[in-house]
């Protein structure tokens, strides 16, 4: 699905100059859930906005399923982002005053998608919220307003889901359920999940891992087998 090749991300100009990934290739397949890895600043969450379309490279190629992404202009990567890809991040971004439902499909109408109720509906079904869709926020734990971030981020069937640290403020219990979810999302719906983590536990239920430090890729590990059977 995705191919990286010789990636590189520098911001600023001269001597204030940083570099954030110094020459990345790697390859995804589709129906996979990638981990990258590193500490703070080694470059993984401006790899994660590449692959996304969020982000251009300074240089290099980024193809996705066989299309040089970095010769497609701003409106065409929108609209990209729009059809194909699903977005979740680390705050949930829920609106406290929305019901479940109500914070999907409005989700789909600020993307400027077609809101529809069956869209929203199936969406949180397929992360088992369809019993909570009329909760509001404050009403779900953690764990559950993270699914419904993800509801609201594959209300559209993205190809792609792309996470950063969807973990990092749930407990390990909750974490695990939202793996499940993405796992359930690979084999069920053949979405392809690619996210970031710290936690070594998630690590260990992923397909791939890529460790990137200082900017370039330190160690890849494929076909991780997961000890809980996700």
């Amino acid at each position: 699905m995705l191919k990286v090749a010789g990636v590189k991300r520098v911001f600023g100009k001269g001597a204030g100059a940083v570099t954030a990934l110094g020459g990345i290739d790697l390859e995804i397949r589709r129906g996979r859930i990638v981990a990258l890895v590193g500490r703070s600043g080694s470059g993984k969450t401006t790899l994660l906005n590449i692959l996304s379309a969020l982000d251009e490279p300074t240089e290099g190629r980024v193809f996705f399923e066989g299309q040089d992404m970095t010769e497609w202009s701003d409106k065409e990567r929108s609209a990209h982002r729009r059809k194909q890809i699903g977005l979740v991040f680390q705050s949930f971004g829920l609106v406290p005053l929305m019901s479940a439902y109500e914070n999907v499909e409005f989700g789909m109408r600020i993307a400027g998608l077609r809101g529809n109720k069956d869209a929203a509906e199936r969406a949180l079904d397929w992360v088992g919220m369809r019993e909570r869709m009329k909760h509001r926020p404050p009403e779900l734990s953690g764990g559950e307003q993270q699914r419904v971030a993800i509801a609201r981020a594959i209300a559209h069937e993205p190809v792609l889901l792309v996470a950063d640290e969807p973990t990092a403020e749930l407990d390990s219990r909750m974490g695990l359920q939202i793996m499940k979810v993405f796992r359930d999302l690979v084999r069920r719906r053949g979405m392809t999940v690619v996210m970031t983590t710290h936690d070594p536990g998630m690590m260990e239920l992923v397909d791939q891992v890529i460790s990137l430090e200082d900017g370039t890729i330190a160690e890849q590990s494929d076909d991780t087998l997961s000890p809980l059977g996700l």
